[in-house]
């Protein structure tokens, strides 16, 4: 408990399942929590689930800058600073389609949400968290930033397009005692896996699973909350000399 105590952290992805799990477990270290997601009926539940003034909420799309900056600066005004940027938002985009099949559409879709939503909030925190004398930004990538995988071209693609860009942000931001780590979640148990195995299996989506399910050594998919704690770690002082790497929460599947 209290490992976050009075510090500000924005999560975006927020409404998500892993955003979800990570907003509880901060709000109970004792965070001051702004929250953003594209749906806002689903934030306002969760905020209403939360109930405490320590969370609220702003609709807004992580690739449009606009918006990042301003929700950047609305949790620098609502709670006097910024300590703490979980970078969670991102969709999966086509599954079950080869890259000759993707459109360009789909391909920049994905890209403008995992990697410039990304890339948008570490360049509209870095002033507020400079100003704090240093903090610290988490991206969630995948496995996927780290292994290839077929017919999940745009997704693989941004995710390992993130390894690049957090690497830099660490390299550039340490002088300011800003970290940039990376969290790298195996197969997760949520909606989006559903939506991946569905892609990969329509007819038969268990199917996919079992075949996933059958690569990692644990035999099972990794928890939102499993994830959500090593967000809280990489969050958290408790990694004050962590930066520039990858942490994978994964069953043991890239050990293979």
């Amino acid at each position: 408990m209290n490992r976050l105590t009075d510090k500000v952290c924005v999560i975006t992805g927020a409404a998500g399942d892993i955003g979800r799990d990570a907003a509880r477990l901060f709000i109970n270290e004792g965070a001051k929590v702004l929250l953003v997601d594209r749906d806002p009926k689903k934030l306002d539940q969760l905020v209403s689930e939360l109930a405490t003034p320590n969370a609220i909420g702003i609709a807004a799309d992580v690739s449009n800058e606009k918006d990042v900056s301003d929700f950047m600066a609305a949790a620098d005004k609502r709670f006097g600073g910024l300590d703490v940027v979980l970078a969670n938002a991102g969709i999966a985009g086509p599954a079950g389609k080869t890259l000759e099949h993707c459109t360009v559409e789909e391909f920049d879709h994905v890209m403008s949400v995992n990697v410039r939503g990304v890339w948008l909030a570490i360049k509209h925190s870095t002033p507020f968290l400079r100003a704090r004398g240093g903090g610290s930004i988490v991206v969630t990538s995948s496995i996927a930033g780290l292994v290839g995988a077929g017919k999940a071209g745009p997704y693989v693609t941004s995710k390992h397009a993130l390894m690049g860009l957090s690497k830099t942000a660490a390299v550039e931001l340490a002088r300011d005692k800003i970290r940039v780590n990376t969290v790298n979640p195996g197969p997760v148990e949520s909606s989006m896996m559903r939506e991946i195995e569905h892609g990969f299996s329509p007819d038969n989506a268990d199917n996919a699973k079992q075949g996933i399910l059958s690569t990692i050594p644990f035999g099972r998919y990794v928890h939102t909350d499993e994830v959500a704690k090593m967000m809280l770690f990489l969050a958290s002082d408790d990694s004050s000399f962590c930066t520039g790497s990858a942490y994978v929460v994964d069953g043991g599947l890239v050990a293979i």
